[in-house]
């Protein structure tokens, strides 16, 4: 959506990001509520323009994320914000978490709120945790790389560390899958699993053991579909390894696992930067 020029506006970019496993660990105070787990943050992304005003757009369309409108009452501002993604919406690619941080940073900008980072990292994942529409994409999104959530919560009480390395990334979509149904119901086998996952690569660090932990992942707490596990066999089949999107009808890759198994999927990088700050008018 077009601005008016001469009025404060700042633009932030923050990377899409596919968790590949976790555990769920709610708490009372969504700052300590979150995830553990590990996830990959990709080069494929949200950008977040916001301006004086109101309402919120993706990709051209008026909706309603909640999250963005929690972050934007948190911080005191009238904004508009302006949010355009390439990524599937509610495929398992942490579009909201990304809108969320996007506005945080942009609209700390552009209202001279006076705010570090951490603080509005916490603000946008408190305003994720408290929409049900995510626990640890928001942390993850801000770091960048292929992040690994050790313990929950926002940056004053969870920690994190990654992978070292920045694969090829590959995905094809099937459709959406509902995070708040999920997470809204019993997570007890989910989070056995995800604990399960996390030791199993923590005791060896490398993208293979993340691909494989994933793909045990998703067969342990039953989340896969059959589209879903028929592309996976079918990369596997090829020589290479895919898992699923957390929470999505997704399917990802790295290297050219989907292509040489015969889908076309879209092609992007990890994004090693994490969250930021892109442009500034004030």
């Amino acid at each position: 959506m077009e601005q008016p020029a001469g009025r404060p506006r700042a633009t932030a970019f923050v990377p899409g990001h596919i968790t590949g496993f976790f555990s769920a660990h709610p708490a009372p105070e969504p700052a300590r509520a979150g995830s553990r787990g590990a996830g990959v943050a990709l080069s494929d992304g949200v950008t977040v323009t916001v301006t004086p005003g109101s309402g919120t757009w993706l990709n051209g369309e008026a909706v309603d994320i909640a999250p963005v409108d929690t972050v934007v009452d948190r911080l005191g501002v009238a904004a508009s914000v302006d949010a355009e993604t390439p990524l599937p919406i509610g495929a398992g690619f942490g579009v909201s978490g990304a809108a969320a941080l996007g506005t945080a940073l942009a609209a700390n900008a552009a209202f001279d709120c006076g705010k570090t980072e951490n603080e509005l990292v916490e603000v946008a994942h408190c305003a994720e945790v408290e929409a049900g529409t995510g626990l640890g994409d928001v942390v993850a999104q801000a770091r960048g790389g292929l992040p690994i959530r050790l313990d929950p919560g926002g940056p004053r009480h969870g920690s994190l560390d990654g992978l070292p390395a920045r694969p090829r990334v590959e995905y094809v979509t099937f459709g959406e899958l509902s995070t708040e149904t999920v997470l809204s119901g019993d997570t007890d086998r989910l989070s056995a699993a995800g604990e399960n996952a996390l030791d199993r690569l923590l005791a060896e660090p490398s993208v293979g053991e993340f691909m494989l932990a994933c793909r045990e992942f998703a067969a342990d707490a039953e989340l896969l579909t059959g589209d879903v596990n028929g592309a996976v066999a079918a990369v596997e089949a090829a020589g290479g390894q895919a898992a699923m999107a957390m929470l999505g009808r997704t399917v990802f890759a790295t290297g050219t696992g989907l292509s040489d198994a015969g889908y076309d999927p879209s092609v992007c990088r990890v994004d090693a930067a994490g969250g930021r700050l892109v442009d500034s008018e004030n």
